[in-house]
């Protein structure tokens, strides 16, 4: 038989051609880890020195607020800084206390732009030393960007620690970046006044363009008061505002940094609150109401406003395989991109020692009852895929996010100097379960697991407990280093529950 050496060839090139079409379909529709490093190592006592303060892109971030203008995203954060040391800080003209401000056009990669203020503003450090014998005032705290027209307003506040006497000011620019100019006092407390001007947020109601903040902290929960969206200050001169919420035992128990944003899909304002001290188990919490003003209910439509402690509970401590694990995961800031997708962003401190600051900006969904959930991992810029049945096959490690159970002793709802270490109950593990085929769970009795390609849904039952709408999708495996399949949503009893496939 004669042997054709081209027409050998052109099967060769053909077979091997539909090998790799047959190969990619395959990996396509089973959803392969893929192997992907993370844009950036969690420890960062490297770049801790006052002289790399430019490479600070996701690290020393603390009370995160951030809002897109135009195609890039600004953040303004407190400056809380690791390792600061002010004789080096002088060396390398680092201005210690003032606003950090960052940008980034994709979330992921952050330039460190500098500081918003020359200085604390003269008539806040004046407000609160005159009320505190002469201390505080030494940095500024949480600030909130909007913007207004042409204009954008940076809110801000000044304070003196585990005390009342606090400031909230507005500066205004006509560009993200400033140079910003100061326009005053919006609200101011002492220790004659229920509430502490700190931490504020700010919202505008689309249906008649009220303006409202929100602020407040352990000292009397959290209060609302109308502004002047022409000015930006209050509607009513000295006007303080009403109740919004509060916790139980709030001389003891924290509850601070409110942040609301508005959900058009369900007419529903959004109030996220942060409970416990903000080293250890600081914890993300959410209520909604349809007015910007409240009142506000939580999961089981308890009042925010009354003496219970509310749910759903969306961040808290964790930790999963292959990583230290983290803590004080709160503050949060949230907004939302030109596709409608929404995004929040806090601290979270590295473990076991809980000191480094490092960036957490998480995909944010909504369940289809209309409730806020938040990705188990990072955002890294992973891309949107369709989900099938069989993706899900495989191992998972899955995380329930419960509220802190052990007893500390605080001081103004934070932990006491010496102590900022978490006690193993404090911390959030993980478990394993492996979704097989036919629906089953490994090892499992009265347990399965379903999936709703066209709306991205899996249910749980495990050992007879229903877990419905996980929100199921493509992220980033920051433990691991790889892309893979992720679920977040919320049990019956409101707490989080996370998963990421890794087998």
């Amino acid at each position: 038989m004669k042997k054709h050496p081209e027409l050998l060839l052109r099967v060769f090139i053909v077979f091997t051609v539909l090998m790799i079409v047959m190969l990619s379909c395959k990996s396509s529709s089973d959803m392969k880890i893929i192997p992907a490093s993370n844009p950036w190592p969690d420890n960062y006592v490297f770049l801790s020195g006052m002289e790399n303060y430019k490479k600070w892109g996701t690290y020393n971030v603390h009370d995160p607020a951030c809002k897109k203008f135009g195609d890039t995203y600004y953040m303004y954060s407190t400056d809380a800084i690791y390792g600061e040391n002010k004789d080096e800080a002088k060396k390398h003209n680092v201005p210690l206390g003032y606003i950090q401000v960052r940008k980034s056009k994709d979330l992921v990669h952050w330039e460190f732009e500098g500081w918003a203020f020359p200085e604390i503003p003269r008539e806040a450090v004046e407000w609160v030393r005159s009320n505190s014998e002469g201390k505080g005032a030494t940095n500024i705290w949480a600030p909130y960007i909007i913007k207004y027209g042409k204009r954008y307003r940076l809110y801000y506040c000044v304070s003196a620690f585990g005390q009342k006497n606090s400031y909230i000011g507005l500066a205004e620019s006509s560009s993200p970046e400033g140079p910003w100019i100061q326009k005053g006092c919006v609200v101011r407390t002492n220790k004659e006044t229920p509430m502490n001007a700190i931490d504020p947020t700010v919202i505008v109601d689309p249906s008649n363009g009220k303006m409202w903040m929100h602020y407040g902290s352990f000292f009397g929960g959290l209060y609302c008061v109308q502004l002047n969206p022409e000015t930006g200050l209050t509607m009513k001169t000295a006007d303080l505002g009403h109740l919004v919420a509060r916790r139980a035992n709030y001389k003891v128990d924290n509850m601070e940094a409110p942040e609301i944003v508005y959900n058009p899909q369900f007419k529903k304002y959004y109030l996220f609150v942060s409970y416990d001290p903000l080293m250890t188990t600081y914890n993300v919490r959410v209520g909604r109401a349809d007015k910007p003003e409240g009142p506000f209910t939580d999961f089981f439509g308890k009042a925010m406003s009354d003496t219970t402690d509310i749910f759903p509970i969306l961040t808290a401590p964790y930790c999963f395989n292959n990583h230290v694990g983290w803590a004080g995961t709160a503050h949060c800031g949230v907004t939302t991109d030109e596709k409608g997708k929404y995004f929040m962003f806090h601290q979270g401190r590295l473990s076991p020692d809980n000191m480094l600051m490092v960036l957490h900006t998480r995909e944010m969904f909504f369940t289809p009852d209309g409730w806020p959930v938040v990705s188990p991992e990072r955002y890294a810029g992973s891309r949107s895929i369709k989900i099938k049945d069989k993706d899900l096959l495989g191992e998972w490690e899955m995380i329930r996010i419960n509220e802190p159970k052990h007893d500390r002793k605080l001081e103004a709802g934070q932990i006491l100097w010496g102590e900022g270490r978490l006690n193993k109950t404090e911390q959030n593990y993980s478990s394993h379960i492996v979704l097989q085929e036919n629906n089953s769970i490994k090892d499992r009795t009265n347990s399965s697991w379903s999936f709703d390609s066209s709306k991205s849904l899996t249910k749980l039952v495990l050992n007879g407990e229903e877990i419905n709408n996980l929100v199921t999708f493509a992220g980033h495996d920051w433990e691991n280093q790889t892309e893979t399949i992720l679920f977040t949503g919320l049990d019956s009893h409101g707490r989080s529950v996370w998963g990421k496939r890794i087998k």
